[in-house]
């Protein structure tokens, strides 16, 4: 019976079928129950087999979440199955990373996908809210930059993520500061266009709301998260965070958890990691404003200030109950907020902080501080206790911090070194017991066998960057002495005392950390310094010692002996000839004891070790380091970039000529010169001085031939000027005749004029009377034609009377006779009549020939005032003769050439007769 019910039941369908059939439901399906009963099946299988969901039924889900919108369980199981798609089981056979890039490629080919989740985002509904920003945290997951653009190019996309952050249910508004995190972590514009959403005002809402820094939990952070990436790199958005009045509101916040720590309530111990982070997430948002190189760097230095926040900073870094992370964070953000702003630099000087003297230092984990409020004392000096103090490992970062806040307090501003430098020396001479005197750790090293080398290496970053570039601070440094010469102690200065602790540091093999700061002052002190250089050689034994130092195998201890080997070419390249140890002797001691190869060697490794070619990407913390072990920190970073500058020099110092020193110029004024120089400079003087002497000899004679041609000049000078008067003269009675013939050309010339001008006129008047005559005689033919007109014209009317009578006979006669008799009458009307106009054209050509005749004699009047300017200009040209006449005579006469006043006269006569005829001509 069984088999028969075995044989009739219908095959059983794989996994793959099943998918294929419900797949093809869900497209077909025309009905709301259909399509959700085909999704509950695809979702039992998205887990197990998330490919043959989707190759088969993922546009068909996305299709139903646009269609099925309205439908709130259809669109939460759509959801709950697209969900399960992009996360499958792991033990699936079809599970891939590549299954999560196609289905986000296949939402964000196309707009309005992303579209229609981020319209689900309308809905109130806690699932469709919920799972539409999971979903889309997801894509964003697989593609983010292709995510990014879709929802700043939908229009209501990003307004809809930012209002995420009213709802009060913590997980729909969690699961929107977490996707508004991820997509704004790399798009400049959606994080403009989000804090223009007023996003600042909704995340210090939902910080208040969640009990701020101190009982805040984790949507604290990311709201802290939120706000870094907002504002990270993004100077828009910090102008508007600013100009909105929020950085007022960090400081508060700062000020609510330092209350909160000076309560007698305490915090739950698992609470204070969570507090933490979000105190570190705070100072690492502020620190975001005070980026190096910044355009808004001072701006904000400066508000910051106004608002009172680094004086909440500076108490957080120095509360005796905060733990040690937070307060290195603390100390990091006070260092931006000065660094570089000098009026927030002696602003910073003038602070009051808790003192850590005497303080009970906070527990290891999780511990906190009750006492009673700790005394205040000066913020540097505080700084300097808490840099310079011997302590365990786990304030190594704090110290640092320290460290980096003081040098920030110093940096670009050489008042402030100056004076740090001077109360150094004021301390370390005045024998008072001054622990955190930076020179007198250094001088004394006090605690050389202590076992904490920072101590030391840190006085000598200070110090480093006191004197680093700045030479009056150099030679401020240089006047600090050890001993005292009237006790008969030997006098030390501070470079050769400094050199002595380095030798003693390296025989002793003590901490390498010591050696590496003692080289890194003197060899930033000594560069460029010839002074320096000098003292640094006034102890002998100084170099002979750091040279066999340097011939040493120790393969430990590259950094200090390549660091030797760098304070040897430094020597020697800014050494001169006058120096305690000569020039010649350090380039033979190197070359000879140490060798041009080994040198080179030790500089070479230096340079490839680890700590200084891969410094900018190794941490230089307590990170650094295994637990218990000292920190893996050896540099500053200024030093690693002045030996990174400076490595080719090095190598190439011990080829430079001992001859020749090298030029340097300190405060303006260059130091340094080749001897070799010098003495051919003096050679090349004496050559000079000889060859001045021989040109002065010369001198002499030529001043001799000078007076006798003077001499001979001024005999050729009087007599000159003896000829001068003569030629004078002479030109003064030439002038006098000159002015008599000109006058006597002017009168004949004026004659002459008046004869012209009566000839015109009596031609202008006979002209006058011709055109009269000529106007009555065509007045009196004009009459004469009229008359003989009006004749004619009455001979026709006589005419054409008799004719019409003789008409009006013969009209009785017969009519044909009398039409015929009108034709050849009115044919000769019309001659007639013709004639008549004829007689009318003669009228008007004879007025146009009176017309014409005036005309003439209108031009014949131009030609006579044509003919007046010719004469004007006659006039002148005969002026220009006579000038250029008496010029001639001139010339004549300079040549000794004579002429006589007769024939000047005749000259003139004949010239004024050639005038006046060829004006008679032109007349």
């Amino acid at each position: 019976m069984f088999r028969i019910l075995e044989a009739q039941a219908p095959a059983k369908q794989n996994a793959t079928a099943t998918i294929s059939t419900l797949c093809g439901r869900l497209q077909s399906a025309t009905l709301l129950e259909d399509r959700r009963a085909a999704i509950l099946g695809l979702r039992s299988f998205a887990k197990e087999w998330p490919a043959s969901v989707a190759s088969g039924g993922l546009r068909n889900l996305i299709k139903c979440l646009d269609k099925d919108i309205e439908d709130v369980d259809t669109t939460k199981i759509t959801l709950e199955t697209l969900l399960m798609l992009f996360n499958p089981d792991a033990s699936s056979p079809e599970a891939s990373e590549d299954i999560a890039l196609w289905l986000a490629d296949e939402f964000t080919q196309r707009q309005e996908n992303i579209t229609v989740l981020l319209d689900l985002l309308e809905s109130y509904d806690f699932y469709s809210r919920l799972y539409a920003l999971q979903l889309i945290s997801a894509i964003s997951t697989a593609r983010p930059d292709r995510t990014q653009e879709c929802v700043a190019t939908s229009p209501v996309g990003v307004s809809r993520l930012v209002a995420v952050l009213d709802d009060k249910r913590e997980a729909v508004r969690s699961e929107g500061l977490l996707l508004l995190t991820s997509l704004t972590l790399s798009s400049a514009e959606l994080q403009k266009v989000v804090a223009y959403e007023n996003a600042f005002d909704r995340i210090f809402s939902i910080i208040d709301a969640e009990g701020s820094l101190t009982h805040g939990g984790i949507p604290v952070q990311d709201c802290l998260s939120l706000l870094a990436n907002l504002l990270r790199l993004n100077v828009s958005n910090q102008n508007l965070f600013r100009e909105s009045g929020w950085m007022k509101k960090l400081a508060g916040l700062l000020s609510g958890y330092l209350k909160e720590q000076s309560s007698s309530d305490s915090i739950a111990d698992w609470a204070r990691p969570q507090q933490d982070k979000n105190v570190w997430g705070l100072l690492a948002v502020i620190r975001l404003f005070l980026l190096r190189g910044s355009v808004g760097t001072q701006a904000n230095q400066r508000y910051f200030w106004q608002t009172g926040l680094s004086m909440e900073v500076m108490e957080v870094a120095f509360h005796p109950s905060i733990e040690l992370n937070i307060k290195s964070e603390a100390f990091a953000t006070a260092a931006d907020l000065i660094r570089g702003n000098p009026q927030s630099q002696e602003a910073f000087a003038q602070l009051s902080v808790p003192s850590p003297r005497n303080q009970v230092p906070p527990p290891q984990i999780n511990g906190h501080h009750n006492g009673a409020a700790a005394p205040r004392e000066n913020v540097i000096s505080a700084l300097l206790e808490v840099a310079l103090m011997t302590s365990s490992l786990q304030a190594f970062d704090v110290r640092l911090a320290c460290c980096e806040c003081i040098k920030a307090y110093m940096q670009g501003h050489s008042a402030i070194r100056l004076f740090f430098l001077r109360r150094a020396i004021e301390g370390h001479t005045s024998n008072e017991d001054e622990p955190d005197n930076i020179l007198t750790i250094l001088i004394q090293n006090h605690d050389r066998h202590g076992g904490d080398p920072y101590r030391v290496w840190i006085a000598a970053v200070l110090l480093f960057h006191l004197l680093y570039e700045d030479f009056e601070a150099k030679n401020i440094a240089m006047q600090v002495h050890e001993g005292d010469a009237e006790n008969g102690e030997e006098v030390v200065t501070c470079i050769q005392a400094l050199a002595s602790n380095l030798v003693t540091a390296e025989q002793n093999m003590e901490d390498e950390r010591i050696s590496v700061a003692y080289l890194t002052i003197l060899c930033s002190w000594l560069y460029e310094d010839h002074d320096a250089v000098n003292d640094f050689l006034g102890e002998g034994s100084t170099i002979q010692s750091i040279v066999q130092l340097v011939t040493q195998t120790n393969q430990s201890r590259t950094l200090s002996l390549g660091l030797c080997a760098v304070l040897l070419g430094i020597v020697y390249e800014f050494s001169t000839k006058d120096s305690p140890v000569p020039r010649d002797t350090i380039h033979r001691i190197i070359t000879t004891r140490l060798g041009r190869e080994r040198y080179i060697d030790r500089i070479t490794k230096l340079r490839e070790h680890s700590m200084i070619r891969d410094y900018e990407v190794l941490p230089q913390d307590l990170s650094s380091s295994q637990a218990g072990t000292t920190p893996e920190v050896y540099f500053d970073s200024t030093f690693v970039e002045f030996i990174k500058d400076n490595f080719s020099r090095m190598i190439r110092a011990i080829d430079r000529a001992p001859g020749l020193e090298v030029p340097v110029i300190a405060n303006g004024i260059q130091k340094g010169i080749s001897r070799e120089l010098v003495d051919s400079l003096k050679a090349q003087v004496d050559d000079r001085s000889q060859t001045v002497q021989k040109l002065e000899s010369e001198m002499a004679t030529l001043e001799r031939k000078l007076g006798q041609e003077q001499a001979d000049h001024r005999k050729a000078k009087d007599s000159a000027a003896i000829e001068l008067n003569r030629i004078r003269n002479i030109n003064d009675a030439l002038q006098r005749n000159h002015e008599e013939d000109l006058q006597k050309f002017h009168k004949e010339s004026q004659s002459r004029q008046h004869d012209l001008e009566r000839q015109h006129e009596s031609e202008l008047r006979r002209l006058r009377d011709d055109m009269q005559k000529l106007q009555a005689d065509s007045e009196a033919s004009l009459a004469r034609v009229r008359e003989r007109d009006d004749a004619e014209i009455q001979d026709h009317k006589s005419t054409i009377s008799r004719l019409r009578a003789e008409l009006e006979k013969s009209s009785k006669e017969h009519v044909q006779d009398l039409q015929t008799a009108h034709e050849d009458y009115t044919n000769k009307l019309s001659g007639l009549e013709s004639r008549l106009q004829r007689a009318e054209d003669r009228c008007a050509d004879a007025e146009s020939r009176a017309t014409r005749l005036h005309e003439e004699a209108e031009s014949k009047e131009k030609a006579r005032k044509t003919t007046q300017t010719e004469l004007d200009d006659l006039l002148m040209v005969l002026g220009d003769l006579e000038e250029k006449r008496s010029k001639d005579k001139k010339r004549l006469r300079t040549l000794g050439e004579l002429t006589s006043d007769g024939e000047d006269n005749e000259e003139g006569a004949s010239g004024d007769g050639e005038g006046g005829s060829g004006l008679e001509e032109e007349a």
